[in-house]
């Protein structure tokens, strides 16, 4: 802040003792100046740093109370009418009374290129009547020399020592410890590997409220983080309980340049570590992008150890005997040069910059006219800017500031004011948007204490800027209060983990820990949530350290095990539908007021059958070993009647009493889901006439073409169940199971063909069939091969007659005049390439209805069976018929696909070539009839004749065999001899 209070030397006689007291930090140079403010009937102490301010009213107003003490700072202005001491920003000191004491602290920013002509100024001309006081570092002694000859010096010798600690990572800093970045986004950075490492940091900013400051210097303070982030405000006098100081940093923007830290300044900062006879350390940790710790120059850690640094040179000066009769003559007055030796001109100030700027504007220069206007625009030019905005917003904020002052007789118009307040005074928004509202306010509050001249009329020349100015303060330092409380939940929010600040706290007395668990099921450890209990399982809401995740479970033991117990008797007292099985295999406590999804009491494992899981209960080693014992019973009771529930059919199977060949299909079966491929289980399947397979039948088990399979597991709770246990098996992540009421889909992933079958489908490229209907497809597909061998027209039995293989057509006489006709049908049955039983009743569910092109093709098939029957030639009322009706064997068995079949499948024309050539047929062209043009049919393939033959010879050798060794071959051969 620049801002200026006039200086009147005549004012304050130069007769009292000018006093430097000069050292490093930790030498109690302040606290000594506080002491002498108060032993003298009046006084007036400058100080760096608002906050500092504050922090030294607070102390006077402790010991002489509110009425006779003032703070004033360029934001705050406490002045009681009978007040004797002056706390003070050193910009804002009211030099235009006289008192008997006067200090000005941190002497040594004569030195700075931006705020040090305000300290030269008071350096130069500030002075108690009896005492006048200065305090700073020792390297300003020389040039005080130069500059006040009459001054008297003390030096004050270190409290402790401050020593190298060489370079740490933030991970391994010591406790109360304090890392020194230089810019908000560093500081930020490093405050959020703070937080995942040592649970979280304060922030300490020079951008920050005075109030946000003092709430976040508390959690330090009392100790609830370890680590505080600061930038190099954190060197002004701050008395704070730092042991350790680290530099992620060495080099700052100063406004021009980057550049290097002087050492004296290194030394300012690092000499914050430690306080009063407590020894301090310093160093350097790595920077917050991952890059290595800066390297501090053996030379420098010495000069800093011993405070052994450069004097300052010369001071900043800058004209305070200002020239207000124009606008240039008030720009030539702030030009002046330095009128002596060791001073050097200021670099441009905020407040000079923005003059330069208003003046550019005509509008501005046209009212800058006269004593009055022209003073009027530097006081409007002093207002500081916290947001740092000079070429944007805030050159516009004091050009329209300076014209509401000119044109309303010095005084701003309230309902203007108050909109720009009320787009401050908002608390949402994240923790730059909060700085950068805090920012506006703060230059609001400076506004609201702000005095004017008032242009062109009589008036008290201290008077306000707003009428009912201290309701106009009031109104700004509760909007500034608002947000930074806001400011500081979102910077404690983002950077603090509160539990394990609870740890930091208590971690080496554990049993002083404050334990409960909320309604919620949140254990409160000391107020704060540092986990919860689901289920039976405790689990961190953190991510601490280990030995803080053994503390935490120490200390929550004794919560945890009497809660658990409670848990586990109410489980054993649920009934069986409380409980559910999650798609990701876990048993669930369905109904938790709590987990909208269930709550996980145990998970399922490979056990030693596939159809025999193993269950791993999910419950925190705080439960004892009987209630877990009870639970894990209770438990599995569940399980085994919810899997023979849905999946009775398989275990049925599983443990029926069959033998031979059939025990092993049943065997099979059980440890593939109730579906395998024929081609798996052929050698078993060649010692199985049908009697062998009656018991595997009535359990429900279809001989289909491809697959051996349990229709009634087809549905989708089963389906569910099978495909999670056969990942559970394979010890694989469980996948969703098909949507329930589809025929076939498309697969959008790649899943194992064994997973597909198990589901109950058949995967054929990139699309899934369901087996029952890859069954009925199959059939169709073998009474077509059929028809198409003998068509309807030319041949006397109904195509709607079943075919039924040679295994099962029953061995009983028939009339001679049907003999030709049976041989007939017999010869077309031993073509079939596997042996088919009667057609697979249609599986009754509600996702998988008969399709309605079904319905009329049987309809359609049964009313031309009926005309042929009665001998009379169908009507061709449709192409299909006529065509049918016309039609002419072909040898060779060649058929076109069914529209019907893809209806049934829900493909393509496609797709329903790739599933035919999966069941066993190849595509060729052909004709219908003769003179027509060759279309795509299927006939039988190669491979699949082959196999039918060697079947048909494997079965004749069979049937000899048995009829060899019969009683009735002997007899025979007795009659033939």
């Amino acid at each position: 802040m620049t801002s200026q209070a006039p200086v009147h030397r005549d004012a304050v006689p130069m007769a009292g003792r000018v006093l430097c007291v000069l050292g490093p930090t930790n030498t109690g140079k302040t606290h000594l100046a506080v002491e002498r403010l108060l032993g003298h009937k009046s006084g007036i102490i400058g100080l760096p740093l608002r906050l500092l301010a504050r922090e030294i009213y607070d102390r006077a107003v402790a010991i002489k109370g509110t009425a006779r003490v003032a703070l004033v700072t360029g934001e705050e202005k406490i002045v009681p009418p009978q007040a004797q001491w002056f706390v003070c920003t050193v910009e804002a000191m009211p030099l235009e009374r006289q008192y008997d004491f006067l200090c000005v602290d941190e002497i040594q920013l004569c030195g700075d290129a931006e705020r040090g002509h305000v300290f030269t100024e008071r350096l130069l001309h500030a002075r108690g009547a009896q005492e006048t006081m200065f305090l700073g570092a020792d390297t300003m002694r020389a040039l005080i020399r130069r500059l006040v000859p009459q001054a008297e010096f003390i030096a004050r010798p270190r409290l402790s020592a401050l020593e190298y600690a060489g370079s740490k990572k933030l991970s391994r800093l010591p406790p109360r410890s304090a890392v020194v970045a230089f810019s908000a986004s560093d500081v930020y950075a490093i405050a959020e590997l703070l937080r995942r490492q040592r649970g979280g940091a304060a922030v300490v900013l020079g951008a920050l409220s005075p109030r946000a400051r003092n709430a976040q210097v508390a959690m330090f303070q009392n100790r609830e983080v370890e680590v505080m982030v600061a930038t190099d405000a954190i060197g002004m006098g701050l008395n704070l309980d730092i042991e350790h100081m680290a530099f992620a940093e060495t080099s700052k923007f100063d406004g021009i340049s980057i550049r290097p830290l002087t050492p004296a300044e290194l030394g300012q900062i690092a000499g914050r570590a430690g306080r009063h006879m407590r020894n301090g350390t310093f160093g350097s940790t790595n920077n917050p992008y991952g890059g290595e710790s800066p390297v501090l120059d053996p030379e420098i850690i010495e000069r800093i150890e011993n405070h052994h640094f450069d004097p300052v040179p010369v001071a900043r000066w800058r004209n305070a005997a200002l020239d207000f009769r124009s606008p240039q003559a008030l720009l030539r007055s702030l030009d002046a040069p330095p009128p002596r030796e060791g001073l050097m001109r200021a670099r441009e100030a905020d407040d000079l910059l923005a003059l330069k700027a208003l003046l550019q504007d005509d509008d501005t220069l046209h009212r800058a006219k006269g004593h009055d206007r022209v003073q009027l625009l530097w006081q409007v030019c002093e207002i500081p800017d916290f947001r740092k905005s000079l070429h944007d917003g805030h050159v516009r904020l004091l050009s329209q500031i300076y014209r509401h002052l000119c044109d309303r007789d010095g005084r701003l118009p309230a309902d203007w004011v108050q909109g720009q307040l009320t787009r401050i005074d908002r608390t949402e928004g994240d923790i730059d948007t909060l700085s950068n509202r805090l920012a506006h306010i703060r230059t609001w509050t400076y506004i609201a204490h702000r005095g004017s001249v008032n242009p062109g009329r009589n008036r008290d020349k201290s008077a306000g800027w707003l009428d009912d100015g201290a309701l106009w303060q009031e109104k700004t330092r509760a909007i500034e209060d608002r947000l930074s409380d806001a400011l500081h939940e979102r910077l404690t929010q983002r950077f603090v983990d509160r539990r394990a600040t609870v740890l930091t706290r208590h971690l080496r007395d554990i049993k002083t820990l404050a334990i409960r668990i909320a309604e919620d099921d949140a254990l409160m450890v000391e107020g704060e949530s540092i986990g919860r209990i689901v289920g039976l399982r405790f689990t961190p809401d953190g991510h601490e350290t280990g030995e803080e995740e053994r503390a935490l479970r120490a200390a929550a033991h004794r919560a945890l095990g009497p809660a658990l117990e409670e848990r586990a008797r109410e489980i054993l007292g649920l009934a069986d539908d409380r409980f559910g099985l999650s798609p990701e295999g876990a048993i669930i406590l369905k109904d938790d007021p709590i987990h909208a999804h269930g709550t996980a009491l145990a998970k399922l494992a490979k056990g030693p059958m596939p159809l025999e899981p193993k269950l791993l209960l999910l419950a925190d080693e705080a439960l004892p070993a009987e209630h877990r014992r009870a639970v894990e019973e209770r438990l599995q009771r569940w399980l085994d009647a919810h899997l023979r529930q849905h999946l009775g059919d398989l275990y049925k199977l599983r443990d029926a009493d069959l033998k031979g060949a059939a025990r092993g299909i049943a065997f099979q079966l059980a440890s593939d889901f109730g579906a395998v491929l024929r081609e798996d289980v052929n050698e078993l399947l060649r010692a199985m006439d049908q009697a062998a397979r009656h018991p595997l039948r009535r359990l429900g088990v279809t001989f289909g073409e491809m697959h051996i399979f349990l229709p009634k597991l087809l549905k989708p709770k089963p389906t569910q169940l099978k495909t999670l246990l056969f990942s559970i098996n394979n010890e694989k992540p469980p996948l969703s199971p098909p949507p329930p009421g589809l025929t076939s889909l498309d697969i959008i992933e790649p899943r194992p063909e064994r997973w597909w079958l198990a589901a109950g489908f058949l995967r054929v490229e990139n699309r899934a069939y369901r087996l029952d209907i890859v069954q009925r497809i199959a059939e169709g597909a073998r009474k077509a091969e059929h028809d198409a061998k003998h068509p309807p027209a030319l041949f006397s039995i109904s195509p709607v007659t079943p075919i039924k293989s040679a295994e099962e057509k029953p061995e009983e006489a028939k009339p001679e005049e049907a003999k030709a006709e049976a041989e007939a049908v017999a010869a077309t049955v031993e073509e079939i390439e596997a042996p088919a039983e009667a057609p697979v009743e249609a599986i009754v569910e509600a996702e998988a209805p008969a399709t309605e092109a079904t319905a009329t093709e049987n309809t359609a098939t049964e009313n031309t069976a009926t005309e042929a029957a009665a001998g009379e030639t169908p009507a061709a009322d449709t192409p299909a018929k006529a065509a049918s009706a016309r039609r002419k064997p072909r040898p060779d068995g060649s058929f076109p696909p069914a529209v019907e079949w893809m209806n049934l499948a829900g493909c393509g024309t496609e797709q329903l070539r790739l599933l035919l050539i999966k069941l066993g047929y190849r595509p060729v062209q052909r004709s219908l009839d003769d003179g027509q043009p060759a279309i795509e049919m299927f006939v039988r393939s190669g491979k699949a004749i082959q196999a039918k033959r060697q079947r048909e010879q494997e079965k004749r050798q069979r049937e000899e065999a048995i009829i060899k060794d019969s009683p009735f071959a002997a007899l025979a051969k007795l009659k033939q001899r």
